[in-house]
């Protein structure tokens, strides 16, 4: 149990706890408020997307969003537009790594992989492209990454202060929060106002994004598609592009499992080039290797749920409206949960069904996505995208890194290397 200044929890990392808690949550999951996200809302008359809704307003929106951005049907439609994007980021590398006499190129990996995650993002999202992979990238697109920023840090600032002691002791924090997030919207109000006008003239032939399909369906207001579209924006850069290179930078440290992957790669891309939404379900072994990254590196620590009925935990009573925080990070990385923690190994993810069915306990270990019906609505776009990615820099690529330390993290709203390590990418011949 713990208190932190008006917040009290319960806090557990096994796995038996997690499935307690989990299988505990009711009908209709509730999360924990992001407070400074909320009020931005309400000052602003803006409608809440599920990521910040409670209750039947939450489940209403949810089930209509579920086929278009959580289904495997709705997947396949936007994974040829993240396909796109990933090669035009390889081919944007190449040129760079050419102009090298060595062929080879020694640089910070982190503002090119930002770009890439948010260009990703923004074409599968809004149909949109931010020009953020040019040799001089769009100004406009820039200042898309800078409210992005912007709004994270603050957001991890704010958001465990009680609002009204904040709003006073960090006035000029909560101006740059909300023109951050002003910013966003207005993003997302020129996106819609051109759909609209291009469904106008030329009604939906072909896909452009979910935020398309949405409209064109119609069973949410534009409010409501408009916020829960800005809500993925907001959750989807950090949340790829910090597993992404992570998985990057433990690769650059294990030449042999590279290879590994790239050979994978190499052999699927041989007779799956024309077909991106197959080719991601035929990668086992850098599907682990993503798992395994997450297993370590948790972008998200807790998984917040609030208890709909008593439970029992760890032999203690633990009453119905509880917050009950699950560490993620405390379990990755126990000698209880995984043999040998400290050690990066995607093959302890490669067993069978059959030994997954007898080992129910398993299905608890990885839930850095979530859980049941209010699991990260996110997790294919996410998946897909680190997946492509990955594909498509190690079979071009290789990745090598002279830090061979494990990395120094910290907690900025998701979870970040104090600092990052240098990557060298070649091409390979």
């Amino acid at each position: 149990r713990e208190k932190v200044g008006t917040l009290s929890t319960v806090n557990v990392h096994l796995p038996q706890d997690a499935e307690k808690v989990l299988r505990a949550e009711g009908p209709l999951p509730q999360r924990m408020a992001t407070m400074p996200w909320i009020v931005h809302r309400r000052t602003r008359n803006h409608k809440c997307g599920i990521f910040l809704l409670n209750g039947k307003e939450w489940l209403n929106d949810r089930i209509k969003m579920n086929q278009d951005v959580l289904s495997p049907s709705g997947a396949d439609h936007f994974i040829p537009l993240l396909n796109t994007i990933c090669q035009d980021f390889v081919q944007y590398l190449d040129v760079r790594i050419r102009r090298n006499v060595r062929q080879s190129f020694t640089f910070n990996l982190r503002p090119y992989v930002y770009r890439f995650t948010l260009e990703a993002s923004v074409y599968a999202l809004y149909g949109e492209r931010l020009g953020l992979l040019k040799s001089s990238p769009n100004p406009d697109g820039l200042r898309f990454i800078q409210a992005i920023n912007s709004m994270i840090s603050s957001t991890s600032l704010l958001l465990y202060t009680p609002v009204n002691l904040s709003r006073l002791m960090y006035s000029k924090m909560w101006e740059k929060h909300f023109e951050a997030w002003d910013y966003i919207f207005q993003f997302a109000d020129k996106c819609i106002q051109k759909i609209y006008q291009e469904m106008c003239l030329n009604g939906s032939p072909q896909y452009s994004g979910i935020m398309a399909q949405l409209m064109a369906k119609a069973e949410l207001s534009l409010e409501s598609i408009k916020a829960n579209m800005l809500e993925l924006t907001a959750g989807s850069v950090d949340t790829t592009s910090f597993p992404m290179m992570t998985t990057l930078f433990e690769l650059a440290r294990n030449q042999d499992l590279q290879n590994a992957l790239r050979k994978e790669s190499l052999e699927v891309e041989a007779h799956l080039e024309e077909n991106p939404a197959k080719l991601i379900k035929e990668l086992p072994l850098l599907r682990a290797a993503i798992k395994e990254t997450l297993r370590l590196y948790p972008v998200g620590l807790i998984l917040h749920r609030y208890l709909d009925r008593d439970t029992i935990l760890q032999n203690y009573r633990v009453p119905a409206g509880t917050l009950v925080q699950i560490f993620l990070y405390s379990m990755g990385r126990s000698p209880e949960v995984f043999p040998q923690p400290e050690c990066y190994d995607p093959s302890r993810w490669l067993i069978s069904n059959t030994d997954q069915e007898n080992n129910q306990i398993s299905n608890f270990r990885y839930l850095v996505f979530g859980f049941g019906i209010r699991q990260c609505i996110g997790r294919r776009l996410a998946e897909a995208e680190m997946i492509l990615f990955l594909h498509h820099v190690l079979k071009n690529f290789q990745v090598e890194t002279l830090c061979k330390d494990d990395l120094n993290l910290s907690f900025h709203f998701v979870l970040q290397p104090k600092s990052y390590p240098l990557f060298t990418f070649s091409v390979l011949n």
